[in-house]
């Protein structure tokens, strides 16, 4: 059973979710069907674990049966509005066409057309005219970048403040994208964009965008909020250090001194891992946001939350950016776990029992080998670097889980392209939703599904270059760091 603190908190979580969701609703049906569709998906997603745990808070126990029925509804009605909202967007593109030949229409018959047609002509046309298009003799010039030796383009299609251009690709796609957009820059410098993609029939396709749509900066507001979550953060991890000693700072100021220690050691695993995002980003000539520290009372931080802003040239950046911090950060724990363990002894600081090692096949297979037979005991005295490696292993797994714009979302999305990476992150939710549903106690894998699903769950949008896939290196490097996630997070019993 529950005590009154945690169904408090359960309902509190239930009810600003529940909150959140029909303000998003409310504040989004005004902007057509398309938005409303894909508001709609997130609350396909979170309603079962709404539901779940509402009626769990009130007492109510729903067996396994129906929780998977539970689950089986919610993908089964996200498919549905994933369906509707791809039919929508063709709708969209018909009426767009229907509307232009209307006009063409209108034009010709001005003089035939009394008041009221001409006030249900305007009605439908409103419908379309959402974005001004590119100018006639921009797009003149930008088909005169193509050749039948790089792209040739055969028909030209209007997309949102820009165009698309099917046709057929004349050579390799980094070629032929390097000699496409320095042709565009030549004649417009910075005002539009080229991407190289793979367009809805699987063919390639080139899309020109006005630059105006590049990611914007951080706003100030937001670097407030960026400064408000680091100075909670590391409140949040002096507090956890604390608890990992036995007391609560909050209530013993006076040992402050006594959480520093720990607490720097868990901010190393954080700082390696955001330099690295850092130095690849520098290298690859990538803007990054600043970090969004994301603070937890359990283990002091779950990492940090960034955001590209400016555009990626391609999928290989991409994985760059990704599996740097994740790989420093973990390997940097990696190490500090190692070390905490050869360096435990008898009368070390901290004293954890058994159970600790079984909840990680890595973590136990490293404990067997140092500790041997004396994990037969019930409680093994461990140094604290053991401690702030075995954390920092957790918070660097948790974020390559292949989920939206997790680390590990983006590593899938490098590899294997848009399609599986949302197919990975629905696949990662369900899982981590049955993980929650199953120990209850375990309150991280909660946590970590409302921050998918309210801060991560979108894709990051497209490279420049999206046809070019990362080389062999990358694909298996970034099968490894996936398989070393599993072998952190998943529990080993010996």
């Amino acid at each position: 059973m529950l005590n009154p603190f945690e169904t408090t908190t359960i309902l509190l979580i239930v009810l600003v979710a529940s909150g959140i969701l029909t303000w998003g609703y409310n504040r989004t049906k005004f902007y057509g069907k398309s938005v409303v569709f894909a508001e709609l998906q997130s609350l396909a997603l979170i309603a079962p674990w709404l539901v779940s745990f509402g009626l769990f808070a009130a007492g109510i126990y729903l067996n396994l049966v129906t929780i998977l029925l539970l689950l089986v509804t919610s993908l089964g009605v996200y498919i549905y509005l994933g369906k509707k909202l791809r039919a929508e967007g063709q709708d969209v593109i018909l009426k767009k066409k229907v509307a232009d030949g209307l006009q063409e229409q209108c034009k010709a018959e001005n003089s035939q057309v009394n008041q009221s047609e001409r006030t249900h002509l305007d009605s439908n046309l409103k419908i379309v005219a959402d974005t001004l298009p590119i100018p006639k003799e921009d797009l003149r010039l930008i088909k005169g970048i193509f050749g039948i030796d790089t792209f040739f383009a055969t028909e030209t299609i209007s997309y949102q403040e820009g165009a698309i251009f099917k046709g057929n690709l004349r050579g390799e796609p980094d070629t032929v994208y390097h000699h496409l957009s320095e042709k565009l820059k030549a004649r417009f410098f910075d005002k539009y964009r080229l991407f190289l993609v793979e367009g809805t029939e699987k063919k390639p396709v080139v899309i020109v965008l006005p630059s105006i749509v590049d990611p914007r900066p951080t706003t100030l507001v937001q670097k407030n909020i960026a400064l408000v979550l680091f100075v909670a953060t590391i409140l949040t991890s002096l507090e956890a250090s604390g608890i990992l000693l036995g007391f609560d700072l909050f209530s013993n100021w006076s040992r402050y001194l006594e959480v520093i220690p720990l607490s720097l050691g868990l901010w190393t695993v954080l700082i390696a891992h955001e330099i690295s995002h850092r130095l690849l980003a520098k290298h690859h000539n990538v803007r990054l946001s600043v970090p969004f520290f994301l603070p937890t009372w359990q283990i002091g931080s779950f990492g940090a939350i960034t955001h590209f802003e400016s555009l990626l040239p391609n999928r290989n950046v991409l994985f760059d950016m990704a599996f740097a911090g994740s790989a420093a950060g973990w390997g940097f724990s990696l190490v500090l776990l190692t070390v905490g363990l050869v360096l435990s002894h008898p009368g070390s600081l901290f004293q954890v029992p058994t159970q600790f090692f079984q909840g990680s096949i890595l973590v136990g297979s490293l404990a067997r080998v140092v500790f041997g037979e004396e994990l037969q005991k019930s409680l093994i005295d461990v140094h604290p670097l053991a401690i702030i490696g075995w954390l920092g292993l957790v918070i660097n797994a948790l974020n390559l889980l292949p989920a939206g714009q997790l680390d590990g979302g983006r590593i899938v999305q490098a590899i294997y392209g848009r399609k599986t990476a949302r197919k990975t992150t629905i696949v990662s939710l369900i899982v981590l939703g049955i993980v929650t549903l199953i120990n209850p106690q375990n309150s991280l894998p909660l946590y970590w599904v409302i921050v998918i699903l309210f801060l991560r769950r979108d894709l990051e949008r497209p490279s420049l270059n999206e046809l070019t896939e990362p080389d062999d290196t990358r694909a298996a490097l970034g099968l490894l760091i996936i398989f070393l996630m599993l072998m952190t997070l998943i529990p080993w019993f010996f």
